[in-house]
C-alpha cells in the first residue's frame, strides 16, 4: 500500500492506477447530467477525454511532487474522484483540493471522510501547511462538506476557474495544521469540528442568488 493511502470504515482513498480508466470513463459518462455543473473546463476549447492519457498525466504530476491523485472508494468500488494540486513547497507549503463523486454514492457521507483522509495525509505525510478547497456559491452539497470538516470561509473569488464553460465565482476555504494537530478525520470522527468555520459572512450571501 502506498504510504498515502488511507481507509476510515467503507471509505478509502489509494492512488489512481492505469487500470481505473475503464471504470472511470463509466462514471464519468454516466453522471454526466450530475457533473457538469461543477466541471472544470478549458477556456481554450475542448480538450481530450482520453482516461488513459489523462491518468498518465495525473502520476507524472505524482511523480514530479505537484499533486496526488486519488480515487475514492466505498467498499472497494470507485466512487469518484479527489485530486490534491498545486503543490507548492518552501514558504507557501500549501495545495488545493478538488473531487468529485458519482450520483449514486452521495449522501453517505463518503466526500467529507475522503477529504479529510487526503487532508491528513497531505499534512502528516507531505508536511504540508495549509489546505485549500474552492467551491462555487451554488454549489450547496460541497459547501456542506467543508461545513462538517470544519474549514474556515477565507473569502470570495471573483471569475475564479473555468467551469462548465464560463470563468466562475468561487467561494475559498482552508485549513492549516495548527487548526487541527490531533489530525482532521479524528476531529471529524469525534464531532468536534467547528462547523460555524465555513459561514459565509452576510456582505458575501447575495452571490448565492
Amino acid at each position: 500500500m502506498d504510504t498515502l493511502d488511507r481507509s476510515h470504515g467503507d471509505v478509502s482513498i489509494r492512488l489512481v492506477r492505469p487500470r481505473d480508466a475503464r471504470v472511470l470513463e463509466y462514471e464519468l459518462a454516466t453522471n454526466r447530467s450530475w457533473l457538469v455543473p461543477w466541471e472544470a473546463t478549458n477556456p481554450d476549447g475542448a480538450v481530450s477525454m482520453d482516461m488513459r492519457a489523462g491518468i498518465r498525466r495525473l502520476l507524472q504530476q505524482h511523480r514530479d511532487g505537484a499533486g496526488v491523485p486519488f480515487v475514492m472508494e466505498h467498499q472497494r468500488s470507485v466512487a469518484g474522484q479527489l485530486n490534491v494540486w498545486g503543490i507548492a513547497r518552501g514558504s507557501l507549503s500549501s495545495a488545493t483540493i478538488g473531487y468529485w463523486v458519482s450520483q449514486r454514492f452521495a449522501g453517505r457521507g463518503i466526500t467529507p471522510t475522503a477529504v479529510a483522509l487526503a487532508t491528513d495525509a497531505c499534512f502528516q505525510m507531505l508536511g504540508l501547511h495549509r489546505m485549500e478547497i474552492c467551491i462555487r456559491p451554488e454549489n450547496a452539497p460541497s459547501i456542506r462538506v467543508v461545513e462538517k470538516l470544519g474549514f474556515r470561509y477565507e473569502g470570495y473569488r471573483r471569475r475564479y476557474i473555468h467551469i462548465n464553460g464560463d470563468w466562475r465565482d468561487h467561494y475559498a476555504f482552508a485549513l492549516t495544521r495548527e487548526d487541527a494537530p490531533e489530525g482532521v478525520l479524528r476531529r471529524f470522527v469525534e464531532g468536534r469540528a467547528p462547523e460555524e468555520a465555513a459561514r459565509v459572512p452576510e456582505r458575501d450571501r447575495p452571490h448565492l442568488a
